[in-house]
C-alpha cells in the first residue's frame, strides 16, 4: 500500500500535470520539422482548447484536485503553440483526394461529414481562429462574473459547464479516428502522441479511482470513454500503419521507367529527370 499511496499521491498528479507536454510536444516538433500538418486533425486543437477553458471556469464551482486545474492551464498553452505551428504549415487548398487535404479541405470532399456552418474551424485565414478563442474566453469570463453572485443558479451553471467541457474532451480521439478511416492511413499522426494518450489514460484511471482528493464522477465516466477511443486508435494504427504511400511511390517510379524505355530512352541519369521534362520527352 505504501507504493500505491506514493503513486496516487505524488507520481500520478505529476504525470497528469506534464501530460500535455509529453503528448503534444513531439507532434508540434514533427509538424515544424516536416513543414506540413497533413494527416493531423486540427479539430484536436479545437477540442482541447475549448475543453481546457471550460475546465478552468468549472474549477471555482467544483473545487476538484488542483493537479487537474494546472493541467488545464498547461494544455491551453501547448495547444495554442500547436495551433500556430499547424496553421503556419497547413497543406495547400488545391490538394484534394489525398492526405494533404486533411484537415483543411472543404467538407463536401469528405465522407460522412456534415458541412460546417460558415466553414467553422476550416478557415483559410489565421485571424478567425484567434478571434473565436478570444470571444470564447471573454464570454466565459463575463458569465462567471455575472452568475457567481447567485449561488443557486451558479451551482447549476458550474455543473453544466463541467459536463459540457468533459464531454467535449472525451470526443478528442474521434476526429483523428475519422481522419484515419477516410485516408486508410495513420501517416502524419505521431505514434508518440498515441502512446502518450494511452499511457495517460491508464494513469488517469488509476488515479481517478484511488485518489483521496475530490475527483467528480464526470471525470471518471468521460475518462473511461476516452480510453476506449484511444485503444481503438491503437487498433487503427496496427491495421493501417502509414497506408499505401510507399507502394504508390514505388509503382510510380517503376511506371515512369517503363514509359521512358517504351519511348526509346535509356534507363540512365535521364530517367531521374523531373516530371515536366518527362512530359516533354513523351510529347516528342
Amino acid at each position: 500500500m505504501g507504493i500505491v499511496s506514493f503513486i496516487t499521491g505524488f507520481v500520478a498528479p505529476i504525470f497528469i500535470i506534464i501530460s500535455p507536454i509529453t503528448s503534444y510536444a513531439d507532434q508540434t516538433y514533427s509538424i515544424h520539422r516536416t513543414k506540413s500538418s497533413a494527416g493531423f486533425s486540427l479539430d484536436i486543437t479545437l477540442i482541447m482548447l475549448v475543453a481546457s477553458m471550460l475546465r478552468v471556469f468549472y474549477y471555482p464551482g467544483a473545487r476538484f484536485d488542483v493537479a487537474l486545474l494546472i493541467q488545464a492551464f498547461i494544455m491551453i498553452v501547448i495547444q495554442l503553440v500547436l495551433l500556430k505551428v499547424a496553421l503556419d504549415h497547413r497543406p495547400a487548398p488545391s490538394s484534394k483526394g489525398g492526405e494533404a487535404s486533411v484537415p483543411f479541405a472543404g467538407a463536401r470532399d469528405r465522407e460522412f461529414e456534415i458541412p460546417r456552418p460558415y466553414n467553422f474551424w476550416q478557415w483559410r485565414s489565421h485571424k478567425p481562429y484567434w478571434q473565436f478563442l478570444l470571444y470564447l474566453f471573454i464570454t466565459l469570463l463575463a458569465l462567471e462574473l455575472l452568475i457567481s453572485p447567485i449561488p443557486t443558479l451558479y451551482s447549476l451553471y458550474s455543473a453544466s459547464l463541467g459536463a459540457i467541457g468533459l464531454s467535449i474532451e472525451a470526443t478528442l480521439p474521434l476526429p483523428q479516428i475519422l481522419s484515419n478511416y477516410r485516408s486508410r492511413s495513420c501517416k502524419g499522426f505521431r505514434v508518440s502522441v498515441l502512446a502518450s494518450w494511452i499511457a495517460g489514460d491508464m494513469m488517469k484511471m488509476f488515479w481517478f479511482f484511488t485518489a483521496t482528493s475530490e475527483i467528480p464522477w464526470a471525470f471518471k465516466l468521460c475518462g473511461i470513454f476516452q480510453m476506449c477511443c484511444d485503444l481503438f486508435l491503437g487498433f487503427q494504427y496496427f491495421v493501417y500503419g502509414d497506408g499505401e504511400s510507399g507502394k504508390v511511390v514505388k509503382e510510380h517510379a517503376l511506371g515512369q521507367g517503363m514509359e521512358m524505355r517504351m519511348n526509346g530512352h535509356s534507363n540512365g541519369p535521364r530517367a531521374r529527370t523531373p516530371a515536366g521534362e518527362k512530359d516533354a520527352y513523351l510529347e516528342d
